[in-house]
């Protein structure tokens, strides 16, 4: 039988909106108790829409599996209670911009003296030190400022005006890279047995996209006339072939009924190849725009050629591998029921799977402050000054 990979240990969150809540819901996924501490007006993604009943299912996304519990930070005895329970947690994550947390008296060296071994996690835009730490910082700004959005342009020829964002890539990368750290320094505490401070800066996450890119701007070379990786136009839309090796090159020209373009000196050669790209595809889509993107696509299989046509998230959500590996897992709010996605790793001997509810705002304040060894005396006391929901 599977266990939880992370059971026993404590998280306490301070995080918002979406790159924080991805990484404690990674947490959540693999077992820990996480603690989402909120303002009496609770997390802004609780106003985001799908609402039913009240409830926001992209919250539900971020947050599944973890205990709601409301203090106000404003009030000197939720700072009190928020030391008292980091003295026994295990993780602080929290993404606040810089400085937020050392005027609560809540940074890593406070809760440091509290509990040594603690690991405190600080997920910003630009990184807790440095000219451009206490800038605000949310995902689209960062793709601008990252040179993300302009190293995308680059590839769409013809166009001069950035994309408008609605993925947040800044905020789902930098959430997982935050994961991943927490995991590293969970490993060196087992060894050293002290914590550590980690500092997960969103824009150079996004920078550590674009390798290319960093690469170019040191050693200068000349793009090709069209990316060679793009779509292919059929008769009915497109597809994407990723001609990645000189194999899967050749039978690309083979798919197309055109093996001699493997000699012609335009394509023949890589160097060559990349500097007529745009020619290459223009001729290809003289033969794939005759065909639908379903016979393109049996080609390509006939020939090696790994492809795909474009989907829709709502096609891949249908797709039977996904159904196959439980890649949808459900998460009941006061709104109902709704599937999110499990993490995208799975594990031999342990659980990684979404825990299947979200809690309403303050639902579990006085169970988790019970949790952490409050009296009932205590409780009521927090709840008579203001300071607990």
């Amino acid at each position: 039988m599977k266990r939880d990979a992370l059971a026993g240990i404590r998280v306490i969150d301070f995080t918002t909106t979406i790159a924080g809540p991805h990484c404690t819901r990674l947490l959540a996924d693999l077992g820990a108790e996480v603690v989402k501490i909120e303002s009496p007006e609770g997390d802004m993604m609780r106003t985001r829409p799908p609402i039913r009943n009240g409830a926001s299912h992209m919250f539900g996304y971020l947050n599944a599996g973890k205990h709601s519990l409301v203090l106000d930070l404003k009030r000197p005895s939720a700072i009190a209670a928020v030391k008292r329970m980091a003295a026994r947690a295990d993780i602080v994550v929290e993404n606040f911009r810089p400085g937020v947390m050392k005027r609560l008296g809540l940074d890593y060296p406070s809760l440091r003296r509290l509990k040594p071994d603690l690991i405190y996690c600080a997920i910003s835009g630009y990184g807790q030190t440095g000219p451009s730490a206490e800038l605000p910082a949310y995902a689209p700004m960062i793709h601008a400022a990252s040179g993300y959005e302009m190293a995308h342009l680059a590839y769409q020829p013809g166009r001069e005006r950035p994309d408008n964002c609605g993925v947040f890539f800044a905020d789902f990368n930098s959430g997982a890279y935050a994961f991943g750290a927490i995991m590293t320094a969970l490993y060196q505490r087992q060894a050293s047995g002290i914590g550590q401070m980690i500092d997960v800066s969103m824009c150079e996450t996004m920078l550590g996209t674009l390798m290319g890119e960093v690469m170019r701007a040191q050693v200068p070379y000349d793009l090709p006339s069209r990316p060679m990786f793009g779509p292919v136009r059929t008769r009915d839309g497109y597809v994407m072939p990723a001609v990645a090796s000189e194999k899967t090159f050749q039978g690309l020209c083979r798919a197309a009924g055109h093996p001699e373009w493997i000699e012609d000196p335009r394509f023949a050669r890589y160097a060559d190849r990349r500097n007529h790209w745009g020619a290459y595809v223009d001729e290809l889509e003289q033969w794939s725009g005759q065909l639908s993107s379903e016979q393109v696509m049996a080609q390509f299989e006939a020939h090696g050629v790994p492809a795909s046509r474009y989907r829709t998230v709502a096609e891949l959500m249908s797709d039977p591998q996904l159904a196959h590996r439980e890649a949808l897992q459900p998460v009941t709010d006061a709104g109902g029921t709704v599937k999110v996605m499990a993490p995208p790793f799975r594990m031999s001997e342990a659980e990684t799977r979404v825990r299947p509810f979200c809690q309403s705002l303050g639902e579990q304040s006085e169970g988790v402050l019970r949790g952490f060894g409050f009296s009932e005396a205590e409780i009521a006391d927090l709840r008579t000054k203001g300071a607990a929901g």
